[in-house]
């Protein structure tokens, strides 16, 4: 089997690499923003045609939710057009695309866990960017896994675990939303789960479409942060508690609308692929690791 990878600094990525590194049977090439710039499209077949992977994964993407209100066409052209770049040059040599998306095509007004065939309507210009990419990705290549994840944490990049951590260093109270809700998930765990659907895609199992694969138990942003700082004193990388004081969304305005509701419903994953929910608690176990 033959991947490439892209996005192979973020958080995902390097999940990815680091597990592929592992592996034996499997050739990969893992790029980051400097090396392929997937608006490119030239850049893009260019690359694709050269290495002749079996399946891309497209763990590159436009994050920053709040600046993407201002950066709608920066977004756009991530989110949507470089994903489209990838999934026809992926159609054009009959090879799978792999491609991550998110809680926030959903506008979190459900009062139950969304499901993959649920309407989907984004409240801001990243989720719709991030919906446009999911479209767009569908129709130019049949052969597509579009998995949806939430509240990513990990190692590597800027995440809820690594801000709460660093704020509690200068802090001894911090105020935490309590009224969105979600599955925080840990981005080892999004790789393996890539990485177990690629294996099982072949001939045989033609298993495409969208999936949703995030944490459980599912929490509130408090709730989570309570849990980091309870391990984080545990494995002493906090010396002293910290005061976690709820609010609500309305106490923390940002210049994008959050979901209120991010629960995703997993059962599709496990049907399809034997693919259990991350568990978050246990990620945090390696607390230090994020610090």
């Amino acid at each position: 089997m033959k991947i490439l990878i892209t996005g192979k600094n973020g958080q995902v990525g390097s999940c990815l690499v680091d597990q592929l590194s592992k592996m034996s049977d499997v050739t990969f090439l893992a790029l980051d923003r400097d090396q392929l710039d997937i608006t490119d499209v030239i850049e893009v077949n260019k690359i694709v045609a050269v290495f002749n992977p079996n399946i891309i994964i497209n763990a590159a993407a436009y994050t920053a939710v709040d600046k993407a209100e201002q950066e709608s066409e920066l977004a756009y052209a991530i989110n949507r057009d470089g994903a489209h770049n990838l999934a026809i040059a992926a159609n054009d040599i009959n090879a799978a695309i792999i491609h991550i998306s998110t809680d926030y095509v959903f506008n979190g007004d459900s009062p139950e866990s969304y499901t993959e065939s649920d309407v989907t309507a984004p409240q801001g210009e990243y989720g719709r960017s991030k919906l446009a990419g999911e479209q767009a990705v569908a129709q130019a290549c049949p052969k597509h896994i579009i998995l949806r994840t939430a509240w990513v944490f990990g190692e590597h990049g800027n995440n809820f675990v690594k801000t709460m951590l660093r704020l509690a260093k200068t802090r001894d109270t911090l105020g935490v939303v309590a009224d969105q809700f979600g599955g925080p998930t840990y981005a080892g765990d999004i790789a393996n789960a890539i990485l177990t659907i690629s294996k099982q895609i072949t001939p045989d199992n033609h298993a495409y479409g969208i999936y949703h694969f995030s944490g459980f138990p599912h929490v509130n942003w408090h709730t989570f942060a309570e849990r980091i700082f309870e391990m984080a004193l545990e494995q002493n990388v906090l010396i002293q508690p910290i005061q976690v004081n709820p609010i609500t969304t309305l106490d923390y305005l940002t210049p994008a609308k959050r979901p209120a509701n991010s629960r995703l419903n997993c059962d599709k994953i496990y049907n399809a692929f034997g693919i259990k929910q991350s568990d978050w608690k246990r990620a945090l176990v390696r607390i230090k690791e994020y610090s």
